[in-house]
């Protein structure tokens, strides 16, 4: 199994930056695709970006340009770190992780609990 725990979400205005991390631990040599989805009230969950072990990345339409996603493997953490934050990028992070690089969220096995970030207009 692999755990996975988010942390750093919160509030920030509108334009503002911030940084969320997920740390791993268990068996993460099945965690050779790390992910992070976002979920809006109502909303399904959508995909904003996955990082290969190697570092290939794949980023979703809204957030290119502006969100970051990276890992250290040695610490066994990801991150995503964003920019330019509007309030449709509110919602609740989960962090993932797979052993393919896909965009579907239902490929993922392993999932974090969630972290809200709040975007203020």
């Amino acid at each position: 199994q692999v755990q996975l725990v988010e942390s750093g979400g919160g509030l920030v205005q509108a334009g503002g930056s911030l940084r969320v991390s997920c740390a791993a631990s268990g068996r993460t040599l099945s965690t050779n695709v790390m992910g992070w989805f976002r979920q809006a009230p109502g909303k399904e969950r959508e995909f904003v970006a996955s990082i290969s072990w190697g570092g290939s990345t794949n980023y979703g339409d809204s957030v290119k340009g502006r969100f970051t996603i990276s890992r250290d493997n040695a610490k066994n953490m990801m991150y995503l770190q964003m920019n330019w934050l509007k309030p449709e990028d509110t919602g609740v992070y989960y962090c993932a992780a797979a052993t393919r690089l896909i965009t579907d969220y239902r490929g993922y096995p392993y999932w974090g609990q969630g972290i809200q970030v709040t975007v203020s207009s």
